[in-house]
């Protein structure tokens, strides 16, 4: 199903190396802290992408990894940075940085007269990957400085960097798997292949996130390895989970996977049950609430129903594996949510956002940001869905939020191509409905192209569904994670209001006559034009990207939550004859 997206854009590489260097001096002139670390975190996920950026450009005009001098000053300036991540990390955020006299030399040697294509790193942004975890793996693996590093492009050109800098390795190198996801493979040159395996008797670390459905970016590394001499025996993993590769792993990779070590620190271990309070999620965010001690609960994977529903019947269905990393925290009778938000410095940029919606009273009080989470107000109330709210209420209240939204928040990302989201809607009704109902659904809705004049992308919502609303004990209706949809790990990214519009009627259930109130509404509080094309448009992308998740979501499940999701799927699928003559 056609649900995922990668964050990517083109930037001119003057324009990252001048935020590189930005960030850096900013890191040399602050005070040894948490938020000097987190600066630092920042610079070296930029560089690792511009590194990325760089070294698969040269990778298209070669169709092969080779040497580079490029990359080698790359490969130094990430092992640099990783150095000092490391000793303030391992000093409590203690010490003072000392960086080489040649680091803007090493740095300005990343250059290009074209711009690049740049690609948000997904582990950072969306998953709670922690570039300590990393170094406290390699710390403990045991392994010699003499180990040759691996990267796989595209974060583990900077995640290699951070293994490298525990081992004491030289700097890391990169390769670029291609092919089938679940069947890729590397390319590489003699003259780099001779360098990697100058001494085919040491131990190799091969280093990536995931692994994925099929391990295969991982399993093609070891396929060359092995290929080229090297021992299956000197191969060593350094990988974001502990689990296996998914379904389609071939029984080659999957044996290698078991025989070989895993070198893991998880995100629990990293954050949550350390026995350091430096470094303890629970103690940054009670520092930004002022509080001295607090309950602390996880709400990740679905587990935040129980605490708004309680009763199992009452849960709505929850995609557990894409939901990101959530608590709740209580003290002093107060109660906050703490959620991941992403690093690369999306918590702070999504919580400024997030200020102005809690100033205009639609969404909880934002308290502040710890080192990729966003911490606000906990709402007691009552989930929507079960609250006793007046339609005409809520349809204003619905245009009201939407139109805000339209006139005093710009688009922050691009998001899929009007194109794009059709390509994947026709898709997923296929799979699910079969082609003679996605053909007639194409026919009905008409080409994208003639819309594209007409739209413009806003920071739209793009999760309205009723469970995601309360009405609190004052009777206030409060939107609840409002900051962080339209920057999923999915293709839609920001559209036109009108994908929020549909959304809210689809979620809602309005009737025709309440879905042109609503429209208008939003239509004059947002100073957009709300056409019945258009809205008959997005309704069909939105049904098709909602059918393509919740599919994708059942696979992953079972029990009660496969028939909450099969529930949601068939509402989805119920609706289509209303926008084409089945």
């Amino acid at each position: 199903m056609l649900v995922y997206g990668d964050v990517e854009h083109m930037e001119s590489v003057a324009a990252v190396r001048a935020s590189i260097t930005r960030m850096m001096m900013a890191c040399i002139e602050m005070q040894p802290s948490r938020q000097r670390h987190e600066a630092l975190v920042q610079a070296f996920i930029l560089t690792g992408e511009l590194v990325q950026a760089l070294a698969d450009e040269e990778f298209g005009k070669n169709g092969m990894d080779d040497v580079s001098e490029l990359q080698d000053a790359g490969a130094k300036l990430l092992l640099m940075q990783a150095r000092e991540i490391m000793h303030s990390w391992r000093n409590g955020f203690a010490g003072t940085f000392s960086f080489p006299e040649d680091w803007t030399a090493t740095l300005e040697f990343l250059d290009s007269a074209d711009p690049v294509r740049m690609k948000r790193a997904e582990g950072y942004a969306f998953y709670a990957l922690y570039p300590e975890s990393y170094i406290e793996a390699a710390l403990i693996s045991k392994l010699t400085p003499k180990t040759v590093v691996i990267g796989i492009r595209s974060i583990g050109t900077g995640l290699a960097a951070l293994v490298s800098a525990a081992l004491g390795a030289e700097p890391a190198y990169s390769l670029r798997p291609t092919g089938h996801p679940f069947e890729r493979q590397v390319h590489v040159t003699p003259a780099l292949s001779k360098r990697i395996l100058a001494d085919p008797e040491t131990d190799f670390a091969i280093v990536d996130e995931g692994p994925g459905l099929s391990g295969s970016s991982f399993g093609c590394v070891g396929n060359w390895l092995q290929a080229n001499g090297v021992a299956s025996g000197r191969l060593h993993f350094f990988p974001s989970h502990a689990g296996e590769p998914g379904p389609h792993a071939s029984k080659t990779h999957l044996t290698r996977w078991r025989d070989r070590p895993r070198h893991v620190v998880s995100f629990g271990d990293l954050i949550l049950t350390t026995q350091d309070p430096k470094h303890r999620l629970h103690t940054w965010a009670a520092d930004v609430v002022g509080v001295a001690r607090s309950s602390w609960r996880d709400l990740s994977g679905g587990a935040w129903r129980d605490v708004r529903f309680r009763d199992p019947s009452l849960w709505p269905p929850s995609y557990m594996q894409m939901e990101k990393r959530k608590f709740l925290m209580e003290a002093e009778g107060e109660a906050w949510h703490v959620k991941f938000a992403g690093l690369c410095g999306s918590d702070v940029d999504k919580a400024r956002r997030g200020s102005l919606l809690s100033e205009a009273g639609f969404i909880p009080r934002i308290a502040g940001t710890c080192y990729g989470f966003i911490i606000e107000q906990w709402i007691v109330g009552t989930p929507l869905d079960n609250g006793d709210v007046g339609r005409r209420h809520l349809v204003d209240h619905l245009g009201r939020y939407l139109g805000f939204r339209a006139r005093h928040l710009t688009a922050r990302n691009g998001g899929a191509s009007i194109q794009k989201l059709c390509e994947m809607a026709i898709f997923n009704i296929a799979e699910a409905a079969g082609s003679h109902t996605a053909e007639k659904l194409r026919r009905s809705i008409g080409a994208p192209e003639r819309l594209a004049g007409r739209l413009r992308r806003v920071d739209t919502d793009n999760r309205l569904h009723p469970w995601e609303w309360l009405t609190s004990t004052t009777g206030r209706i409060i939107k609840t994670d409002a900051l962080d949809h339209n920057a999923a790990h999915d293709l839609i990214g920001c559209q036109d209001i009108a994908w929020d519009v549909v959304g809210a009627c689809v979620e809602f259930e309005l009737s025709r006559k309440e879905c042109d109130r609503f429209a208008d509404l939003v239509g004059r509080e947002g100073d957009c034009d709300l056409r019945d094309d258009v809205l008959k448009f997005f309704e069909a992308c939105y049904l098709g990207f909602q059918i393509g998740l919740w599919s994708q979501a059942k696979g992953s499940v079972d029990g009660a939550e496969t028939a909450r999701i099969e529930r949601t799927i068939k509402r989805y699928l119920d609706r289509l004859p209303q926008l084409i003559d089945i």
